[in-house]
């Protein structure tokens, strides 16, 4: 077990450190303090081989320009919010609006766009990055002051802990935007992998990809994956009407999860079935967004000049439910000023 520092950059002058995070039996996580981000995860095959299953950059540059929030810590809002307007205690605060119409991910400037402060944890092989967020950022109220911690252990776990605190009411429902793929992430897409997610419903969206607020059952639709199946096999039976870079085609939706009263449950399952690299997912959030990366293309160049493609990665945002400020019965995304917002994800790396 260790925890390594190098260096990776800069950022308006400030520097961007990079950690990396070994475990006993040779997996490791590279973090960055900039958007407090995932930038590598090498875990083994069943012959023994390691992969990077994480979709990502070599440079600091690349993380700053892109639109694809690889591996960030998103948010104050991780997701969409329709017309950008929020309301709280009968006040209305106008948010930035960075897709369209609406707001998505925190705004032009997220969370993740912001160099965070890091801790690195030996002891516990673990880094811990925070951050201020002032009161009025894009259009936010309340100060709030937020953490993202990542762990690996030697059960080949990787514990991320998002955290946040206000001192007025305000919304939170922080995101981690890691683009994963069992075979590695210069292996092309993954359709021929198989993926299970713990639902029985869905939350359908618009042509603008926001809620509607309706939650349907999965049954008889190509978001059934409560028995094991290929991603490929409906992949293109998904509707997706959205316009410009949202067009990508694919999933890009919020499952409603079982068995989410509290405390971590069962989220996903992703397996290679060529490598036997698996990864699953817990999670204490009521909702996960599954992003199967329909418009990366070439023009996206990763880690090792690999050109990524349709399908190249897909996410797994354990979240409130998308669009929660406009829907009184979604899950509420308040927080009061004496609450810990507090949201885990546990993945467990394993062969098969």
């Amino acid at each position: 077990m260790s925890v390594t520092e190098r260096a990776f950059g800069e950022v308006g002058g400030q520097g961007v450190e990079a950690y990396t995070i070994d475990n006993a039996n040779g997996l490791s996580a590279e973090v960055i303090t900039f958007g407090a981000r995932l930038v590598s995860m090498k875990a083994p095959g069943r012959d023994g081989t390691f992969a990077d299953v994480v979709l990502g950059f070599d440079d600091v540059g690349s993380y700053v320009t892109t639109d694809t929030y690889f591996g960030g810590t998103c948010g104050r809002y991780g997701n969409r919010i329709a017309g950008g307007r929020i309301e709280l205690d009968g006040a209305v605060y106008a948010l930035v609006r960075n897709e369209g119409r609406n707001h998505l991910h925190g705004g032009m400037k997220g969370l993740d766009k912001y160099v965070w402060t890091a801790f690195p944890d030996e002891a516990n092989n673990a880094v811990t990055f925070t951050h201020v967020s002032p009161d009025g950022d894009q259009g936010y109220p309340g100060e709030v002051v937020v953490k993202a911690r990542y762990q690996l252990t030697d059960d080949n776990r990787l514990v991320i802990t998002m955290t946040g605190t206000t001192d007025r009411p305000t919304l939170l429902n922080m995101v981690n935007h890691a683009y994963w793929n069992a075979a590695g992430h210069a292996s092309g897409d993954l359709r021929e992998q198989t993926l299970v997610v713990e639902a029985d419903f869905y939350t359908p969206v618009d042509g603008e990809l926001l809620a509607t607020g309706e939650i349907v059952s999965v049954a008889g639709t190509p978001f059934d994956f409560r028995q094991e199946k290929t991603i490929g096999r409906d992949l293109d039976k998904v509707a997706n009407s959205g316009v410009g870079h949202l067009s990508g085609g694919g999933y890009d939706h919020n499952w409603v999860l079982n068995g989410a009263a509290g405390g971590l449950h069962p989220v996903a399952t992703l397996v290679d079935p060529r490598s036997g690299r698996g990864l699953s997912l817990r999670a204490t959030e009521p909702g996960v967004q599954i992003y199967t990366g329909g418009y990366l293309s070439a023009e996206v160049v990763g880690k090792g000049n690999q050109p990524y493609c349709p399908y190249a990665g897909l996410t797994f945002e354990t979240q409130k439910f998308p669009g929660s400020p406009t829907f009184a019965h979604f899950p509420s995304t308040r927080l009061d000023p004496g609450q810990v917002y507090e949201h885990v994800m546990e993945y467990r790396f394993f062969t098969r």
